[in-house]
């Protein structure tokens, strides 16, 4: 979890300028405009998690969107629309790099910085994440009313008690209006299949969560009504650190 304070140390920042390579170019979206840098984060300050977390252990991430301050939101990135992919971006920048602080291009506006420190926290896949259809399949007998325990009402309060990751790095998502994963398939697939295609939920199954930032009103931040962003990455993908081929779902109230 990325906390605005705690015991954890500063691993990163929301707002304030990026510190990129002087041969990495500011993320643009060709034809509409450049991008907004929401957040980064340094990963060799991350906690210790023995060697199980598959994020890198040294370099950078930052975290690039096209949050409509160029054309007062007239371009929505959404996964209902895979050409609009372009309007969200990660950047990796690899240990060693000298970097500098670059100043966002008009007319964007920079958000102001709000440092982030780290906590581990316990995550879990939300009631229809397509990881428990794989693994316990149907969860619910229509004929006799009876649920698989995974999802008891009691069993999942009590679960996302131990949750409420906002801000977050990997584990699984916390989604506001249905599991994310789906949504990345359907930009993934072209945007027009079925949402109860199998199809879907195979490919939902094999993306999992870079990263997620809330709206936060320290850094004046704000994603429709109180939503979230949300970048997913296949982890053959991450593993071999290719970020570039990250995607992005956005979802609110």
């Amino acid at each position: 979890m990325l906390t605005r304070s705690g015991a954890g140390p500063v691993v990163g920042q929301l707002g304030g300028e990026p510190a990129l390579p002087a041969d990495v170019a500011w993320p643009w979206w060709e034809g509409k405009g450049p991008l907004t840098f929401i957040a980064s984060v340094d990963c060799s300050a991350l906690p210790d998690l023995d060697g199980d977390s598959p994020l890198p252990r040294a370099g950078r991430l930052l975290f690039f969107y096209f949050d409509g301050q160029v054309d007062d939101g007239e371009n929505v990135v959404g996964y209902w629309d895979p050409d609009s992919a372009a309007g969200a971006r990660v950047v990796f920048v690899p240990p060693g790099s000298p970097v500098r602080s670059q100043t966002a291009p008009a007319p964007i506006e920079a958000y102001p910085l709000v440092p982030l420190h780290a906590e581990p926290v316990v995550t879990a896949p939300s009631v229809d994440h397509p990881i428990l259809y794989g693994t316990f399949g149907a969860l619910a007998d229509e004929e006799t009313g009876r649920v698989h325990p995974v999802v008891n009402g009691d069993f999942r309060r009590e679960l996302f008690g131990l949750c409420g990751a906002r801000h977050q790095l990997g584990g699984f998502a916390y989604p506001v209006q249905g599991e994310v994963e789906y949504e990345v398939a359907q930009a993934v697939l072209g945007g027009n299949v079925k949402w109860d295609d199998p199809a879907l939920r195979d490919e939902a199954v094999k993306w999992v969560l870079l990263a997620q930032f809330d709206s936060d009103g320290a850094a004046n931040m704000m994603w429709g009504d109180c939503g979230m962003l949300y970048w997913l990455i296949r982890p053959e993908d991450l593993a071999a650190r290719r970020f570039d081929r990250a995607t992005f779902t956005w979802q609110c109230c």
